[in-house]
C-alpha cells in the first residue's frame, strides 16, 4: 500500500557490500583507480557496443527521415540527464534519502542502459520478435536489456557487463519471469507474415525464462516476505486490452529511471514531431490545452498557453525556453511514496509524478501516441520492419548453420547440444541490428538489385 514517507526506520543500508556485489567476482588492481563501482557501471554501458548502436535504431521518427529527430542513443542521453535532475530534487526535498541517493553515476547507467534491448525498427521489430519467438519464450525488449547487460555483451566471456547487482535491481522494470506472467491465447490464424497485426501479439513485459538464474541472482540479496512481494503480478487495471499478467513493483532506482524515461519521450518526442510539421498547432489546442485546462495545479493553467505559443514559434530559442519550462514542470513536481509492504529501503520508497502533472504527462503521451506514432507514414515503416525482422528470422530458423556468421553460429551450436533454447540466439543476433543492417541484409537475402556481399560478422 502506497503513503506518504515516514522515514522512521531507515536502518537499512543500501551501500552493503552486498548491492556492490558483481555474479562473477572481479579482482582488478588497475593502477590508481579510485572509482565507486556504479562508475565502472556507467563506464561499461557507455563503452559497449550495444549502447554504440542505439545511434543508428528507430526512437519514434524512421531512421532517415530527417537529421534532426531523435535517435534511442540521443533519447537515452536525455533520459540520463533528465534522471539526475529528478535525483537532485529529490535529494532536495527529502535530506533522509541522501546516503540513498548519493550516485549520479547509478542513476545514469539505468538511464543510458535502459533501451538497448530494443530491437531495430522501433515497436514493429519488438512485435516481430516475439511473434517469431511464440513458442520459444517470447520477446520484449526490456527482457532483452536485461540479458544483454547479464549474459550477452562481451565484457565478460559468460556474464555480460559484470555489473553491481543494484544496478541489475534498477534496470528491471518488470522483475518476474515470462512463465510466470504469461497468459496463454488463442490468436487468429497467421498464413502470411503481412497479416499479422500488432494488437493480437503483444509482448510478456518480464524476464525471459532462460535467464532466470541471472534475476535469482539479483534478487537473493532479498528477504524471502520482500523477495515474494516484488515479483508479484496482477491484470494491468489501466489497459484492458493487454491480455498478460503485468509484475506490480519496482525498486527506487527504477522508478527514477522510468519517470525519467515518460518524460523525454513525452516532451522531446514532441519537440521533433514540432519541428518536422508533423502536428500543428490546432491539434495541440484541442488535444492537449482544452484538457490540461481542466487540470486544478495553478501552474499547468498559468504556463501552458504561453508553452504553447512558444513551442510553435519559429524562433528556435523560444522553442528551447518551452521544452525546458516542460521539463522542469514535471521533474520538480516528483515525489516520494512509501510502500509498506517492503523492508528494504530500495523497494520501501518510490519516486512518483504528482497526480496533476501525472494527468498532464499522460495527456501529453496520448498526444504523441496519436498524432505521431499512429501516423499513417510512421506506421508504414513500422510496418516495414516488421516484415523485414520476420523474414530475416525467417530465414536463419530454417537454416541457422549454413546463414548465421560463424560467432552466432558457435552460439547456436553450443545452444542446441545442450538442449538449450537455440531459437534464443537468432533473436539475440537480430534485435542486436541496427535498423540499416537488418535492411542491407534484407536485401543481401532477399533483394535481386544489388548481390555484394556485407560483413555479417560486425552484429554480434
Amino acid at each position: 500500500m502506497d503513503s506518504k514517507p515516514q522515514f522512521d526506520n531507515l536502518t537499512i543500508n543500501p551501500q552493503t557490500q552486498a548491492w556492490h556485489q558483481r555474479i562473477h567476482g572481479e579482482d582488478k588492481h588497475r593502477r590508481h583507480d579510485h572509482r565507486t563501482p556504479f562508475q565502472r557501471d556507467r563506464a561499461r554501458i557507455l563503452h559497449s557496443a550495444a549502447f554504440r548502436r542505439l545511434q543508428a535504431k528507430t526512437q519514434v521518427l524512421g531512421i532517415g527521415m530527417n537529421d534532426f529527430y531523435r535517435t534511442r542513443l540521443t533519447h537515452s542521453l536525455e533520459v540520463s540527464q533528465i534522471g539526475t535532475g529528478i535525483t537532485a530534487q529529490l535529494k532536495r526535498k527529502y535530506p533522509q534519502l541522501k546516503p540513498v541517493l548519493d550516485s549520479n553515476s547509478l542513476i545514469e547507467s539505468l538511464c543510458l542502459a535502459h533501451d538497448i534491448g530494443h530491437p531495430p525498427f522501433g515497436h514493429g521489430g519488438e512485435v516481430a520478435l516475439n511473434y517469431m519467438m511464440r513458442s520459444h519464450g517470447g520477446f520484449e525488449g526490456n527482457g532483452q536489456t536485461f540479458r544483454i547487460l547479464t549474459k550477452l555483451e562481451p565484457y565478460t566471456p559468460n556474464w555480460g557487463m559484470n555489473l553491481t547487482r543494484r544496478t541489475l535491481l534498477g534496470i528491471l522494470k518488470y522483475p518476474a519471469h515470462y512463465s510466470a506472467l504469461v497468459v496463454p491465447q488463442r490468436h487468429p490464424e497467421v498464413s502470411n507474415f503481412r497479416q499479422l497485426k500488432p494488437a493480437n501479439w503483444l509482448s510478456v513485459k518480464g524476464v525471459f525464462d532462460d535467464d532466470k538464474a541471472s534475476l535469482d541472482w539479483v534478487l537473493a540479496n532479498l528477504t524471502d516476505k520482500d523477495r515474494q512481494a516484488f515479483i508479484s503480478s496482477a491484470q494491468e487495471g489501466t489497459n484492458p486490452n493487454y491480455p498478460h499478467l503485468k509484475p506490480l513493483h519496482k525498486s527506487l532506482d527504477c522508478s527514477i529511471m522510468e519517470l525519467a524515461d515518460d518524460i523525454a519521450y513525452a516532451v522531446h518526442d514532441l519537440e521533433d514531431a514540432i519541428v518536422m510539421g508533423i502536428v500543428n498547432q490546432n491539434q495541440w489546442q484541442h488535444s492537449v490545452v482544452e484538457k490540461l485546462q481542466q487540470i486544478n495545479e495553478p501552474w499547468l493553467k498559468q504556463e501552458i498557453a504561453t508553452i504553447g505559443i512558444k513551442l510553435f514559434s519559429n524562433e528556435h530559442h523560444l522553442r528551447k525556453d518551452a521544452i525546458g519550462t516542460l521539463v522542469n514542470g514535471f521533474v520538480t513536481a516528483i515525489e516520494i511514496i512509501e510502500k509498506s509492504e517492503f523492508e528494504d529501503i530500495l523497494l520501501k520508497y518510490n519516486a512518483k509524478l504528482d497526480s496533476d502533472f501525472a494527468k498532464a504527462l499522460d495527456v501529453l503521451k496520448a498526444f504523441v501516441y496519436r498524432f505521431v506514432i499512429r501516423k499513417p507514414e510512421i506506421q508504414m515503416l513500422e510496418f516495414k520492419g516488421q516484415q523485414i525482422v520476420m523474414e530475416l528470422f525467417e530465414a536463419f530458423a530454417c537454416d541457422p548453420e549454413r546463414l548465421l556468421p560463424e560467432n552466432t553460429r558457435c552460439r547456436w551450436q553450443q545452444a542446441n547440444a545442450n538442449n538449450d533454447n537455440a531459437m534464443r540466439v537468432i533473436a539475440d543476433y537480430i534485435s542486436g541490428m541496427t535498423d540499416e543492417f537488418a535492411s542491407k541484409l534484407h536485401q543481401q537475402l532477399f533483394g535481386t538489385k544489388n548481390m555484394g556481399l556485407i560483413d555479417i560478422s560486425q552484429e554480434r
